[in-house]
């Protein structure tokens, strides 16, 4: 006699219609920002070889960019500079002629209301020695010290247009002296995206390429170890307590548990970012024949929103709303 189970979840597997009529996560073009490299004083795009298929971009290009991203209904995208000079204290960073505000005045007239012009505020982009901060005299991150550029930052970016600032630097206090500071500035109104969870990670390589990234040593003083996860809850408390209206989990794969912490404790949004390396993994995989390009791609950002995720920074967000489009 054959046995019958009774339970037979396969009834809803069985045809593309019924799969995709009962699927638990779906993803959403408008849930998609996509991070954008400018690089100051290039004459055409530049090809970011650990990335296969993004650029830094010049401010021509980035036009056509902002508006290739409107159109194709994406929730936002995060601006990074890429400057031409760098120095100990990252002045590019806070001067309204510097590359990054630069790019944001340009995007943000560009996009108009179609989507949320975003910028990174973080330092490592524009000192010379690569951390995300000024250094004491002993070549330590000064946490206060970094705090007030941090200030000076805010309302650099917020002047120029920038629509969400995004606090990745992981300095202590960084959101409650950025919100005092942008309060102070008029600008009350301008929300803050705390990268509450972002960890020491070895998938920050290909960025380190994007941004040309003068870094000595690591940022394991600052930045998480990866060995923790009730860190990251404790770090998404300080953020929320200090203010922040969006909080953020960096990189997305190797931290869903911690996502997953984040999303269920939550009272505001809680977004993740599917970095450099994850990218660039899959696509050398699939150029290698390995893996299924496009499944992979799908399903390892399905991952990240079945694990909590309401938005996800990807450097697929244009192809990903393509194929739901």
């Amino acid at each position: 006699m054959t046995y019958a189970p009774a339970d037979r979840p396969r009834r809803l597997r069985a045809t593309p219609a019924m799969r995709r009529l009962v699927a638990e996560t779906r993803l959403h073009p408008a849930e998609l920002i996509l991070p954008m490299f400018v690089r100051e004083g290039a004459t055409e795009p530049v090809p970011i070889s650990s990335m296969p298929g993004v650029v830094q971009h010049t401010t021509e290009s980035l036009k056509q960019a902002v508006a290739d991203a409107a159109a194709a209904g994406i929730g936002g995208i995060m601006l990074f500079g890429v400057p031409e000079h760098k120095d100990a204290t990252g002045s590019g960073a806070t001067d309204p002629d510097g590359i990054l505000n630069v790019a944001t005045r340009i995007a943000a007239a560009e996009a108009g209301d179609a989507l949320v012009v975003q910028t990174d505020l973080c330092l490592d982009e524009f000192t010379d020695h690569g951390h995300c901060g000024v250094l004491d005299a002993n070549g330590y991150v000064d946490n206060d010290a970094t705090l007030e550029r941090y200030r000076d930052m805010g309302v650099a970016q917020a002047e120029a247009g920038s629509q969400l600032l995004g606090l990745s630097g992981m300095m202590d206090g960084q959101v409650a002296a950025v919100r005092d500071a942008l309060d102070d500035a008029g600008y009350a109104n301008t929300p803050i995206l705390a990268y509450a969870a972002k960890y020491a990670s070895a998938f920050y390589g290909p960025f380190r390429e994007a941004v040309q990234s003068s870094l000595e040593g690591d940022r394991r003083t600052y930045q998480q170890d990866p060995a923790n996860r009730r860190e990251g809850a404790r770090e998404l408390d300080l953020d929320l307590a200090e203010g922040a209206d969006i909080v953020m989990v960096k990189p997305a794969m190797s931290y869903l548990d911690v996502l997953s912490d984040a999303a269920a404790a939550s009272p505001v949004h809680v977004w993740a970012y599917q970095v450099s390396g994850e990218y660039a993994m899959i696509e050398a995989a699939a150029a290698n024949g390995w893996i299924d390009r496009r499944r992979a791609i799908e399903e390892s950002v399905i991952g990240i929103r079945r694990a909590g995720a309401d938005a996800v920074l990807t450097y697929w967000a244009l192809e990903l709303a393509e194929w739901i489009r």
